[in-house]
């Protein structure tokens, strides 16, 4: 393992963004731990890769600070923040080779040829990259590329690296091969990394913690296991999953969850005209009708390969369930669908909050 890492916290202190009336960030704070990866997950024009551009220095905040370490940088010019991005488009120079892209970061500082080489070469080998150094960009593949960039990116040593959706150029099966070599490279350098994606699989499999940005405001902040079983409003249970959490519109009368003229028991009580149960797919189960909580008629199921996707009708809403790859029930059979009460959440549907 290389060493002469310093791993730095980084911290946004009420930062506000705003182009023209259009605000992107709202009161954003945020603490980052050193050596930790923390991946700011949201849709399009959530205001991730605004916060990414502000921690760079490619952007300025309209209000609040931003710090590295315990160094105020928010006025601070990027070349001086001790900071290395890695963006989707790679920027590799095509007229040079791997290694001098790779090296090219320390022949701006003007270091000795042999501190260079000897550089390019521990960096290289961490990405595998050390019997590639003589071809150039158009030679590599997709994946070859993305792991040079990081590699230019680990040559300077930084103490914060800042990703704007890396991976998203890659096809899938690379994208997981990917994944795997990010999260054991930075597992080993231990530098503190922060990683924008709007894909909740690179999210959940990456991050120590993941912060959920919707329209310029952080909804939930937690480990992936966190936000996934215990998420914080509406927003976040139908942002994180796959498939998506099941929402069944109703209403809430005590402890009973009131849908299409069926009675549902819940974990929590309350009173709401306009109520949402939220339930994951892998924890409802199908049955035969007299045992259902509720009955459906089959919409569509959809062979997984270890799973079989069963999609009920209910109503307006289609409630999907994980059962056995063996499922054999066929489009427009009678089913039954058993939703266990401490698997159910309930949201009111006006605010998007969750009750407890």
């Amino acid at each position: 393992m290389a060493v002469g890492y310093s791993k730095a916290s980084v911290r946004f202190e009420t930062v506000q963004k705003s182009f023209g009336a259009v605000k992107v960030l709202e009161e954003f704070d945020l603490e980052v731990e050193p050596g930790e990866f923390l991946v700011l997950l949201g849709a399009s024009g959530s205001g991730k890769t605004t916060a990414l551009r502000i921690l760079s220095g490619l952007e300025t905040p309209s209000a609040g600070r931003v710090y590295i370490g315990d160094r105020d940088v928010t006025e601070i010019l990027p070349k001086y923040r001790d900071i290395s991005m890695v963006f989707q488009s790679y920027a590799l120079y095509p007229h040079k080779t791997v290694a001098e892209n790779i090296g090219f970061p320390l022949k701006v500082r003007r270091v000795g040829k042999a501190e260079i080489d000897n550089a390019i070469l521990d960096s290289a080998k961490q990405v595998q990259l050390e019997t590639l150094l003589d071809r150039y960009p158009r030679e590599l593949s997709g994946g070859q590329r993305q792991r040079v960039a990081l590699a230019r990116a680990i040559i300077r040593r930084p103490s914060v690296f800042l990703m704007d959706e890396p991976l998203s150029n890659l096809d899938a099966k690379l994208r997981g091969h990917m994944r795997a070599e990010l999260k054991h490279m930075q597992g080993s350098l231990g530098i503190t990394t922060i990683y924008v994606t709007h894909d909740q699989i690179e999210a959940m499999t990456l991050a120590h913690r993941v912060a959920v940005l919707e329209k310029g405001i952080l909804q939930q902040l937690a480990t992936p296991a966190e936000i996934y079983n215990n998420p914080a409003n509406l927003f976040v249970a139908q942002f994180i999953g796959s498939p998506a959490m099941n929402v069944i519109h109703g209403s809430l009368e005590n402890d009973q969850f009131l849908t299409n003229g069926a009675k549902v028991k819940t974990a929590v009580k309350g009173r709401i005209a306009k109520a949402i149960a939220g339930v994951r797919p892998e924890d409802c189960s199908v049955s035969t009708p007299s045992k259902g909580t509720i009955t459906g008629k089959i919409y569509t199921t959809e062979l997984i390969g270890d799973h079989t996707l069963v999609t009920v009708a209910w109503g307006t809403d289609q409630i999907v369930v994980k059962a056995h790859k063996d499922f054999d029930g066929k489009q427009g059979d009678g089913v039954g669908v058993i939703l266990p009460p401490e698997n159910l959440f309930v949201f009111d549907e006006d605010t998007g909050e969750r009750i407890r």
